[in-house]
């Protein structure tokens, strides 16, 4: 989180309006791997894994350019397990934020997504 807030605390000091910045991580993984990572960090087992078909139109890839903020100076301090770790210890100590969410009260009725 901090890396990404010195990111865009970065693009507001020196950033060219209009221009769009993504702010990568430069840590590209496949989905199993950070599921199964995040299944470790909990000590949870991977048999918890469950696999299902691909949907039409399933993104086989996320990635991002990171040239223009690097080209400003920035680059992530945060390594990408310490990162996860930090994630994951955050939800788990922050039951309160997410807990809600998980409601059938936080959606609006009769919507697509429900």
């Amino acid at each position: 989180m901090r890396d990404f807030c010195e990111a865009l605390y970065l693009v507001l000091e020196k950033g060219v309006s209009g221009e769009i910045y993504n702010i990568p991580g430069f840590n590209e993984r496949r989905n199993l791997e950070i599921v199964e990572t995040i299944l470790n960090l909990m000590g949870k087992p991977s048999s918890l894994v469950r696999f299902v078909e691909d949907r039409p139109g399933h993104d086989r890839r996320y990635s991002m350019r990171g040239d223009k903020i690097v080209s400003l100076g920035w680059r992530p301090r945060t390594g990408w397990l310490d990162g996860l770790r930090k994630t994951v210890n955050w939800y788990l100590s922050n039951e309160w934020w997410w807990r809600p969410l998980l409601s059938d009260d936080y959606f609006v009725k009769d919507t697509p997504w429900k």
